[in-house]
């Protein structure tokens, strides 16, 4: 395990360490804000920390668990939120969720995070450091920039998706056949939106509980602030519904083209078909081994080929006019 202590006083980062033990003394001074940042800790580690912040036993023990749906559970010291960030790698379709868990109190916030949220808590911080001014706010104004670094992570790759199945659908009437991999990225895509769709509407249900269930953690002043985290994924949830509609829109709209293209071929082929049996006809009647009118006759052979120019001709235009040719 990794930690990073971080310590606010007077709108300013007075210090940063990784001493756990410290923290105690820390929160004694009134004035202080405390950000405690945890990567990959054991059970004992944690357990540890929430002794000495009373962190609830059920609380820890989902910070600890993988594949935590975002929620908010508030207890009486403290709330519980769990969050994730996403990234995509729009070659392979593949949609990454990385949790990031947070407790919080007035004046104290701790994060467990797997370290692969790195960046994310990296924006986290240049965003405290940069509005330093709002710490006077508490733990509401540490919490809202991890609301906001990952749900700001939402708004791009609702973008990305956009912009993806916009591309997609101006190709779609082009004459030449998907290939394999792209129509297996189609899928992936697709799976991947389902699954930002779900998130992002978890994580609306967590906002709009801060806001609106139990103030304790979410300050007065900070309230414009969380509404705006707010107004950003209704507009993420709304994007991604439009793009789940356009997706199922292209999907159905290729399988009708493809089923189009089909029977044209299959037109075609009929058509052809048609007309190369009329002097296969002809031939094999004429080719018996019998007399018939014009038996080793030259006009024979002329009457033949007559009629199998005038017979092919005529399906020719006759399947032209219908546009099977």
């Amino acid at each position: 395990m990794t930690a990073c202590v971080r310590v606010y006083r007077d709108g300013r980062l007075a210090s940063e360490d990784d001493a756990l033990a410290d923290v105690s003394e820390h929160l004694e001074a009134t004035d202080s804000l405390v950000w405690i940042d945890l990567v990959d800790p054991s059970r004992e580690q944690l357990a540890s920390l929430a002794e000495e912040l009373d962190l609830h036993e059920l609380a820890v023990e989902d910070a600890l668990k993988a594949s935590q749906r975002p929620k908010l559970d508030v207890y009486e010291s403290h709330a519980f939120i769990a969050t994730r960030a996403l990234t995509l790698d729009l070659e392979a379709g593949a949609l990454t969720e990385t949790e990031i868990h947070a407790f919080t109190d007035t004046r104290w916030m701790v994060t467990v995070r797997s370290s692969g949220a790195g960046d994310v808590i990296d924006e986290i911080s240049r965003r405290v450091s940069k509005a330093s001014r709002l710490t006077s706010n508490g733990a509401s104004f540490l919490l809202y920039t991890v609301l906001d670094s990952v749900v700001d992570g939402y708004v791009e790759l609702a973008q990305v998706f956009d912009d993806y199945y916009d591309e997609i659908s101006e190709g779609l009437f082009e004459e030449r056949p998907i290939a394999h991999d792209k129509q297996r990225q189609w899928f992936e895509m697709r799976r991947s939106l389902v699954r930002f769709h779900r998130v992002t509407t978890a994580m609306r249900e967590v906002v709009s509980s801060l806001r609106r269930r139990d103030r304790r953690f979410v300050s007065d002043d900070m309230e414009p602030y969380y509404q705006d985290v707010y107004d950003h994924l209704v507009r993420v949830i709304e994007s991604a519904d439009a793009t789940r509609e356009l997706g199922a829109t292209i999907v159905e709209t290729n399988i009708s083209l493809r089923d189009y293209r089909q029977n044209q071929i299959m037109k075609r082929v009929t058509s052809w078909a048609a007309i190369v049996a009329v002097p296969t006809l002809i031939t094999g009647f004429y080719g018996m081994n019998v007399p018939y009118p014009g038996f080793a006759e030259g006009w024979g052979v002329w009457v033949s080929v007559a009629l199998m120019a005038g017979l092919s001709a005529w399906l020719y235009l006759q399947f032209k006019s219908r546009d099977w040719l």
